[in-house]
């Protein structure tokens, strides 16, 4: 099932968007979009992960993404295990070298990890026997989120993405998801594009693959997706914009600035939302332009997919 053209998927890991080649993306992206049927999620017969146990080791907070494992998990028929990180030894000082030698011996199959520290999940996956899902590290890489965007806009432009152009809006400086984005939308053929003000966007962005600009206008035009990213305060360790409310003015995503996109253009938004900072509540909550609920609807299907292409990849090796 996970393979595309018989183009076997055989990674290991889920670390980072460059870590894959395009049919290793075609092939989680068919099997995304496979399960987005939801009486095919919720068949008792899918036992793809049965005898498998699945841990969700989550150092930072996240609702969307640990609860998306966990239902895409026991879908799929696994075992599944949340570790409540503030009660577990890590809180008690324990190193992540020693976190990943306690794991190792539970003998997990799959580990999804986000971490605080960029290259966590990579280091986990060198010291542990099973496979290692990169549930966003630091700053450095968010790919199952990258790939259920790419679903969710598979779904809304008739199942190619191809040519699109698409901004990625506001706090790309300190987004993960921003930069899982830009690798996989150009891997699909689209155009991408960043506007934030200049404090907020990399030095070396413009090598991301990706055109910088600095004002809503220049940069919306003519673009077919607008992404819009949440200010990261808890990262910011200095004062990156002058207020909320000026930020909004500037790169807050209204009914007027909408008006320089494309007339059919759809706004996304990984989430947690901080209205009217980045974005106003009556484009994030109209269904004609809005495919925020959709992107959450997604994530399940996705991340259902992934699990499976790397448990398929696991029994093949053993095979």
């Amino acid at each position: 099932m996970a393979s595309i053209d018989g183009y076997p998927f055989e990674k290991l890991h889920c670390l980072t968007i460059a870590d894959f080649h395009r049919p290793d993306i075609e092939s989680l992206l068919s099997l995304g979009e496979h399960y987005l049927d939801l009486s095919v999620q919720k068949s008792p017969a899918r036992s793809i992960l049965a005898g498998k146990t699945l841990v969700n080791l989550f150092f930072e907070n996240s609702t969307r993404t640990e609860k998306s494992f966990e239902i895409a998990g026991r879908r799929l028929g696994a075992d599944v295990i949340n570790m409540a990180i503030a009660h577990s030894s890590v809180a008690k000082g324990e190193t992540l070298l020693d976190t990943a030698a306690t794991l190792n011996a539970m003998n997990p199959d799959l580990l999804v990890v986000r971490h605080r520290a960029s290259g966590a999940p990579a280091l986990l996956a060198q010291k542990v026997s099973c496979s290692v899902i990169n549930a966003g590290d630091g700053m450095h890489a968010h790919p199952t989120q990258a790939l259920l965007d790419a679903l969710t806009l598979r779904r809304a432009f008739d199942g190619s993405i191809d040519g699109l152009r698409i901004a990625i809006c506001g706090d790309i400086a300190h987004s993960r998801v921003a930069r899982s984005n830009v690798q996989l939308l150009n891997m699909l053929g689209c155009e991408v594009r960043f506007i934030g003000p200049p404090t907020l966007i990399p030095a070396d962005a413009d090598r991301w693959g990706a055109d910088v600009f600095h004002d809503m206008k220049t940069g919306l035009k003519g673009c077919d997706v607008i992404m819009m990213l949440r200010l990261q305060l808890e990262r910011m360790g200095g004062s990156f914009v002058p207020s909320k409310r000026e930020y909004f003015h500037f790169y807050g995503l209204d009914r007027a600035k909408l008006l320089y996109a494309k007339p059919e253009a759809k706004v996304m938004h990984p989430g947690p939302m901080n209205r009217g900072v980045e974005i106003s509540s009556d484009v994030a909550d109209d269904p004609e332009i809005s495919i925020i609920t959709q992107q959450v609807e997604t994530g399940v299907a996705m991340r259902m997919g992934i699990l499976h292409a790397l448990a398929e990849a696991q029994d093949r090796r053993a095979s």
